[in-house]
């Protein structure tokens, strides 16, 4: 059955017992049928994604898989591209971070949360840590702290914004979304949007972005317990999406569901390019030695996926480059050898930067001709990446590693503006 929103979560009894199975099944092929349809095939390129007919769709029209391509095509050769004219080098606008995780701008200000707790604001070069107060305590864990983090549209006025974060109730680790209000330095909860995302050591998910369609997006890991990726009860392996209130949205692929995608294992970035396509970068299995390798290379078989309404991503019944029938495989697979994708931002130009973690660098994934390329390296673990005012912002993130037998680097935690 799938993920209930919290009104529903009472009925929940009542629907399992009036409600067939064969009707969910009937609604999963419905949505996977859609998906389908709208995945690029690798001759065609990319896609416009339409969310349907809620707010905000008529801006991101569909489109055929070669119009798709097209349209990409001419709308990358009329824009510049923000990586071409980088000369090397970059500015430091923020040090002594710790354990940075998402960024948002409001004007000439960066918002930095820090998986610890707190969220930076650097402001006119001077960083200050802003308390956020939650109703829930913040459990901080491997990789489970406050990571995901997205202004609200109208934050200038209105000083809205969502965070994701982890907590613990009766012994289980779990994570929520929440919005919150800065209200005299102070991010306070306002409001409970979605909890009892399961959660745990690793595989958190965690990122938050707005759509196009005004919607709230999220990815959630699948807390390391493979089997709930595909179960379509649990919001664990998924990508989310609801309104900015917490409701469920009526064109969502499932009925009473946050559930936008599924069969993923720990995504931690969302991104839309200007001509509607919706990727995500996902952690794929790592830590075999490589065949014939040096005896450190370990395999990662990281993905760069193409998000579309109800797709099923296949894990844990697909990797890297398998298949399966009803089964969408993974955009572009990163090779053998592990990168650990975090957050990702496209460019005016349609490319993809994707900030690595083992691959300690930041990378250009060009979706038209399915290649990856480094832009910045030397820095150790990339957390995160935006673009903002024609400039690309990372965080880097060398403080602490939860890899297996992991030395964390002597770089401080940074934002770094590229030029």
């Amino acid at each position: 059955m799938p993920l209930l929103s919290t009104k529903s979560k009472a009925l929940t009894a009542a629907l399992l017992l009036a409600v067939p199975i064969s009707a969910y099944a009937a609604d999963q092929r419905e949505a996977q049928q859609t998906a389908e349809s709208q995945i690029p095939s690798a001759a065609a390129g990319i896609l416009k994604i339409s969310p349907g007919p809620g707010a905000g769709a008529s801006a991101i029209p569909a489109a055929s898989p070669a119009a798709g391509a097209a349209a990409a095509s001419a709308t990358s050769a009329a824009k510049a591209s923000v990586t071409d004219s980088l000369q090397g080098g970059y500015d430091v606008a923020a040090t002594k971070l710790k354990i940075p995780w998402s960024m948002q701008f409001a004007g000439d200000v960066v918002y930095i949360t820090q998986r610890g707790g707190g969220i930076v604001e650097v402001k006119n070069g001077k960083q200050t840590v802003q308390e956020v107060r939650t109703k829930k305590a913040l459990r901080v864990v491997g990789e489970a702290g406050l990571t995901g983090f997205v202004l609200d549209p109208n934050f200038a006025k209105n000083k809205y914004a969502y965070i994701y974060h982890a907590y613990e109730e009766k012994g289980e680790a779990l994570n929520r979304i929440v919005k919150v209000k800065l209200v005299n330095g102070v991010w306070r909860e306002q409001k409970e949007l979605l909890d009892g995302i399961p959660g745990g050591r690793i595989h958190e998910g965690g990122r938050l972005a707005i759509g196009p369609d005004g919607m709230l997006y999220s990815t959630a890991g699948d807390a390391n317990r493979r089997e709930l990726s595909q179960n379509l009860s649990s919001s664990a392996g998924k990508v989310l999406r609801m309104t900015t209130s917490g409701q469920v949205p009526k064109d969502n692929p499932f009925k009473n569901s946050y559930v936008y995608a599924y069969g993923l294992r720990n995504a931690q970035g969302l991104a839309w390019t200007s001509s509607g396509t919706l990727y995500a970068s996902d952690h794929g299995p790592s830590g075999a030695p490589i065949p014939g390798g040096s005896g450190t290379d370990r395999t990662g078989l990281d993905e760069i996926n193409v998000i579309a309404k109800g797709a099923n991503y296949g894990w844990p019944k697909i990797q890297g480059t398998e298949t399966a029938p009803g089964l969408i495989p993974p955009y572009y697979v990163a090779g053998d050898r592990a990168i650990a994708p975090s957050g990702i931002a496209a460019t005016p130009d349609d490319k993809i930067l994707v900030a690595t973690l083992v691959g300690q660098s930041l990378k250009q994934f060009d979706p038209l001709s399915k290649t990856m390329t480094d832009v910045l390296t030397g820095e150790g673990r990339i957390r995160d990446v935006a673009v903002h005012g024609g400039r690309v912002y990372v965080l880097t993130n060398n403080s602490v590693s939860t890899a297996p037998n992991a030395k964390p680097g002597p770089d401080e935690d940074r934002l770094l503006i590229l030029k």
